[in-house]
């Protein structure tokens, strides 16, 4: 199993819409895409900054890869055209072992 982690930093002035924006609108769509079996969504216990893990699990690297080419780039867009200038982002795979 891979985890898909992604972890982003906001700006203070879209936290609540940006998370709404998630919860409603990007993981349903990542999730509809049928290549991750479940999603969690953790909050960072970091002081003055407001960070979030979005991890999706995904049955396999391949699996992963395909999401990566087909999907990722386009709601990527969507994520950015909505919140540019106001986040920081970055992703990181892990492979569940037990």
């Amino acid at each position: 199993m891979i985890l898909y982690n992604v972890t982003v930093s906001l700006d203070p002035s879209i936290h609540s819409d940006w998370l709404e924006w998630m919860r409603n609108v990007h993981i349903p769509e990542v999730m509809a895409t049928g290549y991750f079996v479940e999603h969690k969504i953790c909050k960072l216990l970091v002081d003055d900054e407001i960070t979030y893990a979005i991890q999706y699990n995904c049955e396999s690297l391949e699996k992963l890869n395909e999401y990566q080419e087909k999907h990722s780039p386009a709601l990527q867009q969507k994520h950015t055209d909505r919140y540019k200038g106001k986040f920081g982002a970055f992703r990181t795979l892990l492979e569940i072992i037990e």
